[in-house]
């Protein structure tokens, strides 16, 4: 049976793969681990070395690669081509030598007892990804995991399978047979991947869907790497450069239709600058085109499906029924796409509760800093959180918000070296940089009495 792939901003089918039968899932998962030992055995500068064989292809066929991943997603086409080129290139050469400078045996010793600390495989890991961000998060999943010696699984979204099959294929055309294979398909297949003879299971999605693996991993104590989305709050304090702040929130908030897991969408500005602010915010958000992400200076393509534009429209009626201001967009939905909005709102509003997910931003008023870090903090999520400020206020404010990455008059990626992390319900785990590349492996000890 087919699964096939839809032109979110057409409705056009863009192409099929094959449907994994769930009854197929346990001798893919059998074969990943006869393959697994002769994989381990290459040694991390090995691995590399394998990999590096396919920096090239990416740049090569950015362009192919970044024409289908727009087709199937809907993003405009010069970020699609980005997020394949991101993949390749020094960029992946300089990623590679940093896992493996990571997951090299570190010495320990204290005068009586010397120690090496390794980083080893667990085995068979899993990947699970999400539709957002295609190509770039199967390889950040399955980069690292290759690289501590496990061999992979992967499950892409039922969204966007072509596109995750020719990245599949690319690191095939480098790998050792079964090393790398792809499972396709819906829940039923994640839940029977999970279920499996795995030992380590990276996942980026929703909370829900990411409590339910949390679950399904307990009783056999299955290694899991969590990344769950998030309620990014943006907080423009009284002295902020107010104009920067409004160009920072149109971008975060829109940028590839607002899905995005550290999208802003909830923004606690200060009384002082508040109609400044939202007025310079509804200004740029109006200047921003809409349309099929291969026309020419698009910024805002469709959503990825009904469902999820259903639930987009559906928080923007409810808010609007309790109150809500309708400061910039609001209207002009059509098929797909919708309009980037701009909400005054209330902090009990759904809308200001619940991951949105979609080109919604919304605005509270608030009297001081303490305000603003009490609503900011005021959720159960954690992923990022950004502030703008005077440099030194900013910072002392962003060292108050309970989130995994803040960003001070920037967005929240850190220096190079940095992991990609959220705190409460944002993160369980977390990968990139030093930090999470060894979250893909299992550390263990060997010790031996000094010589004297």
């Amino acid at each position: 049976m087919p699964l096939t792939s839809f032109n979110p901003a057409t409705g056009e089918a863009v192409g099929s793969v094959p449907v994994t039968p769930v009854e197929a899932i346990p001798g893919i998962v059998a074969r990943a681990r006869a393959a697994q030992p002769g994989w381990a055995a290459l040694g991390v500068e090995g691995r590399a070395a394998v990999l590096r064989g396919v920096a090239d292809v990416f740049v090569d066929r950015s362009d192919e690669l970044g024409d289908l991943l727009t087709a199937e997603m809907g993003k405009p086409l010069r970020e699609g081509r980005g997020e394949v080129r991101s993949c390749g290139g020094p960029g992946l050469l300089a990623e590679l030598d940093e896992m493996t400078a990571a997951l090299r045996p570190e010495v320990l010793k204290d005068g009586r007892t010397y120690t090496e600390l390794i980083h080893q495989p667990f085995g068979v890991a899993s990947a699970i990804t999400p539709w957002n961000f295609p190509i770039s998060m199967p390889h950040w999943m399955v980069l690292p995991s290759l690289m501590a010696g496990n061999t992979v699984v992967l499950k892409p979204s039922e969204e966007t399978p072509l596109i995750a099959q020719e990245y599949a294929e690319i690191l095939q055309g480098v790998l050792p047979p079964d090393v790398l294979q792809v499972v396709h398909g819906a829940d039923d297949q994640g839940k029977a991947l999970v279920a499996a003879d795995i030992d380590l299971i990276a996942f980026t999605g929703s909370r829900e869907v990411g409590k339910r693996i949390l679950e399904a991993a307990a009783p056999g104590l299955k290694r899991v790497v969590l990344e769950l989305g998030g309620k990014d709050p943006l907080v423009v304090l009284d002295d902020a450069d107010v104009n920067k702040a409004a160009g920072f929130a149109a971008r975060n908030s829109f940028r590839n239709a607002g899905q995005v897991c550290v999208s802003t969408e909830r923004i606690y500005v200060q009384d002082g600058v508040a109609d400044e602010f939202e007025r310079l915010f509804a200004h740029r958000a109006s200047q921003l085109t809409v349309g099929e992400g291969t026309a020419e200076g698009v910024d805002v393509g469709p959503m990825i499906s009904a469902r999820q534009r259903d639930h987009v429209l559906g928080q923007i009626d409810a808010a609007v029924s309790d109150g809500a201001r309708v400061i910039g967009g609001g209207d002009g939905h059509h098929g797909l796409y919708v309009m980037p909005t701009i909400l005054g709102a209330d902090h009990s509003m759904d809308v200001m509760q619940r991951e949105t997910f979609g080109p919604v931003a919304c605005v509270v008023r608030v009297a001081d800093d303490n305000e603003a870090v009490r609503l900011a903090n005021d959720t159960p999520f954690g992923l990022g959180a950004v502030v703008f400020g005077s440099e030194d206020r900013a910072w002392n404010v962003a060292q108050r918000i309970d989130a995994g990455m803040v960003g001070v008059n920037r967005g929240v990626g850190g220096a190079h070296g940095s992991p990609w992390v959220g705190t409460k319900e944002s993160g369980y785990g977390f990968h990139g940089g030093p930090h999470g590349h060894r979250q893909f492996a299992q550390a263990r000890i060997v010790s031996r009495r000094t010589e004297t």
